[in-house]
């Protein structure tokens, strides 16, 4: 049995992943669909984080916070991808008690910080087109790395907080989860006891979270746009705006997807819809983040040329 009683307690050992689908004509294609996905992700955003750190040309603000953004990525989509890999040949698709904490920790620390550090990237981008002689100065190598400990270390105390509520309630011994990952708002299903402490925080701390990052991103791009405005040639407010572009991009995709999941109460949810909404953020903009921000990019490109040029000089 997955669960036992004690002290008329139910104590879960293991939950049963539900997956994505459940039409056996479909996971073969989903997990050659999926793998190729989580693969491109793996290799470009661990590329990204060994590029932007052995390049000297890299060593800049701006490929600082690409080089975090992109081990945030590969961290939340590592705690996700192989299980849902796993779901898709698996008979049996379960996760044990514990693991099932950990991946939920593991995803709420990253998904949370890939907010900041999106919201960094914003105020890194602002700096640099409104105030370009002082961008060396205000973006300080000390100015950088405040921005992104502070995250890390609010993220963390968001994913232990959630994680011990609800892993210390007590489950009524009904073990499907109706995703797949162990993700907070399915977790809360399975509780026996009254979940609104619970819903009431990760609510707060959603709309928090979502609210302060967006709004720094938003006053950051309304002043880069004022600022590009005032730019004379359509050439040079092409080449500021063209830095901005794709950053605004995963954004709203990556926000839109969070507010539907999270800023709403449980009551309103439908798991499927909210698988298909999880597989965007989890699974899908971890592998279009490398694509989007290094493979377009012209120092990136030239930091790729001359690595292979290097390699390929070395003696066999």
């Amino acid at each position: 049995m997955a669960w036992m009683h004690k002290q008329n307690q139910t104590v879960l050992k293991e939950f049963i992943l539900m997956g994505i689908t459940d039409h056996p004509e479909l996971q073969a294609p989903f997990f050659g669909l999926f793998l190729i996905i989580y693969a491109i992700s793996v290799l470009g955003n661990l590329g990204m984080v060994i590029l932007t750190k052995v390049d000297s040309r890299l060593q800049t603000p701006m490929y600082f916070f690409l080089r975090h953004l992109a081990f945030i990525d590969l961290g939340y989509s590592t705690a996700v991808g192989p299980k849902l890999l796993v779901s898709f040949v698996a008979d049996h698709n379960t996760i044990s008690y514990h693991w099932c904490a950990t991946q939920l920790a593991s995803f709420i620390l990253f998904i949370v910080s890939e907010l900041f550090i999106l919201a960094a990237m914003a105020y890194d981008r602002y700096v640099a087109i409104c105030n370009p002689l002082l961008y060396t100065v205000v973006m300080s190598p000390r100015v950088c790395w405040v921005l992104v400990a502070v995250p890390y270390l609010y993220s963390a105390f968001v994913s232990l907080v959630t994680t011990i509520k609800i892993f210390i309630s007590p489950f009524c011994g009904y073990n499907v989860i109706s995703h797949f990952y162990c993700d907070s708002l399915p977790l809360l299903t399975l509780l026996c006891s009254n979940t609104w402490e619970i819903e009431l925080f990760i609510l707060i701390c959603s709309v928090f979270n979502l609210v302060l990052s967006l709004l720094i991103v938003l006053v950051s791009y309304i002043l880069i746009l004022k600022a590009i405005l005032r730019i004379s040639t359509a050439q040079g407010r092409h080449k500021s705006f063209s830095t901005c572009g794709s950053h605004l991009t995963v954004i709203i995709v990556l926000y839109a997807t969070l507010s539907f999941m999270y800023v709403q109460p449980k009551s309103s949810h439908s798991f499927n819809t909210d698988k298909m909404a999880s597989v965007f953020y989890t699974v899908v903009i971890p592998m279009l983040n490398p694509i989007i921000y290094s493979l377009r990019n012209k120092e990136v490109k030239g930091a790729l040329h001359r690595i292979w040029k290097n390699l390929c000089k070395l003696p066999i």
